[in-house]
């Protein structure tokens, strides 16, 4: 065997082995990964679900209980965020909702297909179409930055199926820029993730407060992150999330001036992903709106700050959008 061959040889070894010795490695991680977010849902009262809804599966958590004393709220994540991110807030509302934290088209554990659209438009309609199919009337709805964009387009487009809404650190009208849209306007995009690093700087820069997260949870969201990457960056095409985030946008203007739901805003004051200063804009244009600005927290405050923004979204809602 010449020396060229022996070398083959070596690396081919060192290949087939290494593919097997990571398979149950790998296994035993993500085995670890459901039992940190099955840990992470005690105490929610929330239960995995699923519903079909324009050939879509959508993968939910939803409240075991379910009364007329309890109204709905509907919880709707981030770009590139899944229905796990309600979680640590979600233990301060259990008692007081049924609540619906939903995996939008193309994250989480819903249906991934790259021949869909993702705008917010589109996305708004699958929430409509979501909320119907789980026989909810007029909830209260929640999200966060692209989710909250969502929620303000389908309490414009929908009125009459919205109790009310709690924007938290929307995207939308973006008049003062911030650390992220200067990435973005130099072409890069922090938000796309191509490695595990990528992940821990993009959680980093998105909460002032750090939060915990139990191993693996950390690694097996960042190997979804990667595999999912040519899909988000289609979703943050298709939903124009750069654009409105680097111009002022007239026509998400009217949309916010449209809104006739009570809504709360509540906003991290060291969001560096949509300045704060954009906070007023928000509050200015809804005309039935509360603005509430958490101080020492970033652009996620259902995760950085869950028990007061759990606080604020009851007082609000329960009080009838009244404090």
């Amino acid at each position: 065997m010449t020396s060229t061959q022996k070398n083959s040889f070596v690396q081919l070894t060192q290949t087939t082995f290494g593919r097997l010795d990571m398979a149950p490695c790998i296994r035993f991680r993500d085995a670890m990964y459901d039992m940190a977010m099955g840990l992470e849902r005690l105490g929610t009262g929330l239960v995995p679900g699923a519903v079909s809804v324009d050939g879509i599966e959508i993968s939910v958590l939803e409240s075991q209980v379910r009364g007329e004393d309890r109204p709905a709220l509907v919880l709707v994540h981030g770009f590139g965020s899944c229905k796990e991110a309600w979680l640590r807030m979600s233990k301060h509302l259990k008692n007081d909702f049924h609540i619906i934290a939903v995996d939008l088209p193309g994250h989480g554990d819903s249906t991934k297909q790259m021949d869909k659209g993702y705008s917010l438009a589109d996305q708004a309609a699958y929430l409509q179409a979501i909320i119907k199919k789980m026989d909810v009337e007029r909830p209260h709805i929640a999200g966060n930055s692209m989710g909250a964009s969502i929620i303000a387009l389908y309490a414009s487009l929908y009125p009459e199926e919205v109790a009310s809404i709690t924007l938290f650190n929307p995207a939308g009208v973006s008049v003062y820029g911030s650390e992220f849209t200067q990435h973005l306007a130099s072409g890069e995009n922090p938000l796309i993730i191509k490695s595990v690093d990528d992940y821990r700087r993009v959680m980093d820069f998105t909460m002032e407060k750090k939060i915990f997260l139990l191993w693996p949870m950390t690694d097996v969201l960042a190997s979804k992150a990667i595999a999912d990457r040519e899909l988000r960056e289609k979703i943050f095409k298709d939903s124009r999330l750069k654009d409105l985030l680097l111009n002022e946008n007239v026509g998400f203007k009217e949309v916010l001036r449209s809104i006739h739901a009570p809504a709360l805003i509540i906003w991290g004051r060291h969001d560096r992903l949509v300045d704060v200063k954009n906070a007023r804009l928000f509050d200015k244009l809804i005309p039935d709106s509360r603005l509430v600005i958490l101080e020492d927290v970033g652009h996620a405050p259902m995760l950085e700050a869950p028990r007061i923004s759990a606080k604020n979204i009851k007082d609000f809602a329960l009080g009838d959008g009244k404090n």
